[in-house]
């Protein structure tokens, strides 16, 4: 396990910010036995040309909301990121949002879907959160897609304490201010019963056993690279451990000063460190 920590010397200061992404939708429908009947749109932000990268937001999160420093800084250094609202949040909705005991799984048809309808047979992934856990499902069901896979803050099975710590948010108003005002611009007076659905949800399958994919990380056949906040509240650093020695393949970077959203608040670290992983060549 390695640290990071710090600019690199010599480094200029960079900024950050989205370099005029293209906001689109595309009809997707599904095919996979998991995932829902019919047909949803998938709103997805996209800047630049190159390499595909796909970039999956966490729990209610949308592409904008949840990489504001990622999109178009990676759009404008040889990739084409993509990054989607999952379907029933953002303006990927209708539908309205459930959480049914295979929402993780669907979420993983939906993207390779969406990645189907845009031409990407193979990409890398990068994902936060609850997008870690879609990311690496995706890596271990269809191991020639996804070339490489950047994941944080995610976790492969649940404890009782999660679902305690799920409870004591289970109130918008137990939230910061600042993402519960984010999120409240997004989602307006639905946030309240959408939040309240995704914590009945992780109860859910927390009573059906906790395991989200930990039974599938020996599939991961990429390179991973697993980065973690040592200060992170939400997801504890034996998460990403778990993650990183279940796949042969794994990196294991912990940021000491990190929380939950290292992209967010170390974002030149982060870019840079993630950046130098996903450019290079592997043989």
């Amino acid at each position: 396990m390695l640290t990071c920590g710090g600019r690199p010397r010599g480094r200029p200061p960079l900024l950050f910010g989205v370099d005029d992404p293209v906001s689109a939708g595309t009809l997707i429908r599904m095919s996979a036995p998991q995932a829902a009947d019919g047909e949803v749109i998938l709103h997805y932000e996209r800047a630049g040309s190159g390499a595909p990268l796909l970039l999956i937001p966490g729990a209610l999160g949308t592409g904008l909301s949840d990489f504001p420093a990622q999109i178009g800084w990676f759009g404008s250094r040889g990739f084409d990121v993509i990054a989607p609202d999952p379907r029933g949040y953002g303006r990927s909705r209708p539908p309205e949002r459930d959480f049914p005991l295979n929402f993780y799984h669907r979420d993983a048809a939906d993207m390779f879907s969406l990645m189907d309808r845009l031409g990407h047979m193979r990409f890398s992934v990068m994902g936060w959160s609850d997008g870690a856990n879609v990311g690496t499902i995706m890596a271990a069901q269809r191991p020639e897609r996804v070339e490489k896979l950047v994941t944080f803050g995610g976790q492969s099975f649940l404890t009782p304490e999660d679902i305690a710590t799920f409870n004591t948010i289970r109130r918008i108003a137990d939230w910061a201010p600042k993402p519960a005002a984010a999120m409240r611009k997004i989602y307006g007076a639905g946030l309240d019963a959408l939040w309240d659905r995704y914590v009945a949800g992780q109860e859910a399958l927390f009573e059906a056993g906790g395991d989200l994919y930990g039974l599938l990380l020996g599939k991961v056949r990429c390179p991973v690279l697993v980065l973690h906040g040592a200060k992170d509240p939400l997801v504890p650093l034996f998460q990403a451990e778990a993650v990183a020695r279940g796949i042969a393949r794994s990196e294991l970077r912990v940021f000491p000063a990190g929380r939950h959203n290292i992209h967010m608040r170390q974002a030149e670290e982060f870019n840079l460190l993630t950046h130098a992983f996903l450019a290079e060549k592997t043989g």
